[in-house]
């Protein structure tokens, strides 16, 4: 009987939505560390498990994706409107992720909650390389060093390089240069594949981390952290409705694009896409809005959609910015100027190649906490911090997906006007 039942519990969590399981971590979390105190400390080995489970797939899945990513970029594409689109792309997102920034600087998430101790953020605010450095420290001198070590800018340009590199003997016209440049790209797609499964695998464990990690920090502070989780998700859900109204409005009105017969052309792919959190899975439903209501060419669509549901991470990159300020801020970590601009330079070069991650906000997130210096060590009030944010990653991937693909519509539409392949008389 206890053996059926025990396969009966295990029946249910790995049918139940992974997203359920998560969030019922979180809760269930929670109401530990509430009940139970500071003695629910005797769980953080199983919290530390699921850092240190994260920590080892981050480089593997940062590398395999980007090179798979930059690869498939086929240089007899881009043309004017394949270009277009990729700076439009870079833009936004650079645009995005300091934006998020903006929003954590101003709003402060996480002020007040004190994980970690003054003196441990100032010894890492020591630690941290100025501006110059760290943009000369792009250039890896040894490619494999830089994986290993887990820097993370530099593996990120080896990957583009490399990956470019790969797309452009597989456009060869010399048959042996094109093979070899099928095989390494074949090869780099099936590491990359291998990765999102284990991604999948470590996901499974998430519940049980998050619940470990979420009960030792409302053991030691309490109900107080509710109001911080309650922060962190206003400033964020701020910071895309600044992005969605503000900066993509601005820049329809700019090319004299009517605002709200955009939105309303545009409405049922945004509501899609706010209800699956999947970019990929939206995209059907954003194609045939561009084109039914919106009147953009298929020629232009086809073509920027798809590589935007690659490449464009705008509302990844805002949640980035706001939940950067949050960790720093929860361990009493004064972010410097530099650091915040490796943060949007970070999110720039990584755009291109991991939207397609699964569980790629968290997984991002913890590439820029490399990117300036801190490293989510199992037990460390930074791993605590990046566990609350985790256990509401489910609600803030709605914003990012819905942002996402907003984005990929209007840079469609500014990119197809300037080509004259918009029927504005569907309007």
């Amino acid at each position: 009987m206890n053996t059926n039942r025990k396969r009966s519990i295990l029946g249910w969590y790995f049918r139940t939505s992974l997203l359920l399981r998560i969030f019922i971590g979180l809760v269930l979390g929670a109401a530990a560390g509430l009940v139970v105190g500071p003695g629910i400390a005797v769980v953080k080995p199983l919290g530390s498990l699921l850092v240190s489970l994260l920590k080892m797939i981050v480089m593997p899945v940062i590398f395999t994706s980007l090179v798979v990513g930059a690869a498939s970029i086929k240089p007899s594409e881009l043309g004017k409107i394949g270009i277009k689109i990729l700076v439009y792309y870079l833009v936004t997102s650079a645009l995005a992720v300091t934006l998020g920034l903006v929003a954590g600087n101003l709003l402060q998430p996480g002020q007040g909650l004190d994980l970690g101790e003054a003196t441990e953020a100032a010894g890492k605010m020591a630690e941290s390389p100025g501006l110059v450095d760290t943009l000369l420290a792009i250039v890896p001198r040894n490619p494999f060093g830089a994986l290993s070590n887990g820097a993370v800018l530099p593996t990120i340009l080896f990957a583009l390089v490399f990956g470019l590199g790969v797309s452009k003997i597989r456009a060869s016209s010399d048959e042996r240069l094109r093979r070899s440049g099928d095989t390494v790209f074949r090869f780099f797609d099936g590491a990359a594949e291998v990765m999102y499964v284990i991604v999948r695998w470590v996901l499974e464990y998430a519940p049980v981390g998050v619940f470990a990690l979420l009960a030792v920090v409302f053991g030691e502070q309490g109900a107080r952290a509710f109001g911080s989780l309650g922060m962190v998700t206003f400033s964020y859900f701020a910071a895309v409705a600044v992005q969605i109204a503000g900066i993509y409005g601005l820049m329809l009105v700019a090319a004299r694009l009517p605002y709200g017969a955009f939105f309303r052309g545009a409405r049922e792919a945004m509501i899609t896409a706010f209800v699956t959190r999947s970019s990929s899975g939206t995209l059907p439903v954003t194609m045939r809005n561009m084109t039914e209501n919106l009147g953009v060419s298929r020629n232009v669509s086809a073509f920027t959609l798809p590589l935007g549901a690659t490449v464009n991470m705008d509302g990844t990159a805002l949640y980035m910015g706001v939940c950067v300020v949050f960790i720093a801020n929860a361990i009493g970590l004064h972010l410097s100027l530099a650091q915040q601009l490796t943060v949007v330079l970070t999110a720039v070069l990584a755009s291109i190649g991991t939207a397609g991650v699964p569980g790629a906000g968290a997984i991002m997130l913890l590439m820029v906490l490399h990117s300036i210096g801190l490293k989510l060590d199992a037990g460390t009030p930074a791993a605590a911090a990046y566990a609350m944010i985790l256990g509401i990653d489910a609600l803030l991937d709605m914003g990012r997906t819905v942002t996402n693909v907003t984005g990929d519509m209007v840079g469609t539409l500014l990119v197809a006007k300037s080509e004259g392949e918009v029927d504005l008389g569907v309007w």
